[in-house]
């Protein structure tokens, strides 16, 4: 009778991009959140500390959210969100209504009733953050009604240049629990939810850009004080 012999396994070593991704997500889930406030600065050391991760993919992280235009380098080791002038939200704004206009449009034809039903839930959890100024549980029902618009459109490539634009607007979305936008966003958000409904790609496009502008314009106002 001979011995059992030794299980021989493949070579397969754990990579490191998996912190790296895991890591890169938390900042962006950060950003996005509005966790990182425009005008405030995070450090390298300080974002490892909270993850309890090396510096290594933290930098890393930040070198991709810098290129992205997620952050920029405010001082040394310090990075921050990216300043949003007259400017710059003006052209964000005439982007962002023609690429996630366009998702929208896109998405009238293919969105799921599994997917009406969840964007129903989503504007009476808005409605009800709404009702006591609860901005913390807005913002992400907010993303995650427009993000499951823009993915029943099918399009990877278009999601992509979605999701890089809400990196660079994202933080100053928040911004928005100072204003009156709560209202004029909601009513935009039905109508929304109407056309997909009834599927109409024309009326789902155009209360999704009267939802971006809307928003831009309150944004505009308070930046301006």
């Amino acid at each position: 009778m001979s011995l059992a012999r030794p299980q021989e396994l493949p070579y397969s070593p754990i990579s490191r991009a998996t912190i790296q991704e895991n890591v890169y997500g938390r900042i962006r889930e950060m950003i996005l959140n509005g966790d990182i406030e425009p005008g405030r600065t995070v450090t390298v050391s300080s974002l490892s500390e909270a993850f309890g991760v090396s510096a290594m993919p933290v930098r890393e992280a930040m070198h991709r959210l810098v290129a992205e235009k997620a952050l920029t380098v405010v001082a040394g080791r310090s990075v921050g969100i990216p300043t949003l002038s007259a400017a710059r939200l003006e052209d964000l704004r005439r982007v962002r209504c023609e690429i996630e206009g366009m998702a929208t449009e896109w998405a009238a034809a293919a969105i799921t009733p599994a997917d009406l039903r969840h964007l129903d839930e989503l504007i009476a959890i808005m409605e009800a953050a709404k009702a006591v100024k609860d901005r913390a549980r807005y913002v992400p029902a907010n993303r995650d009604f427009h993000f499951t618009i823009y993915k029943a459109a099918g399009s990877p490539a278009l999601m992509a240049i979605i999701e890089s634009l809400w990196l660079q607007i994202g933080p100053y979305i928040n911004l928005l629990k100072e204003t009156d936008n709560w209202t004029s966003a909601n009513r935009d958000h039905k109508a929304i939810h109407t056309a997909l409904l009834h599927g109409d790609p024309v009326a789902a496009g155009q209360a999704l850009r009267d939802d971006i502008s809307e928003a831009a314009k309150a944004l505009g106002r308070f930046l301006s004080k």
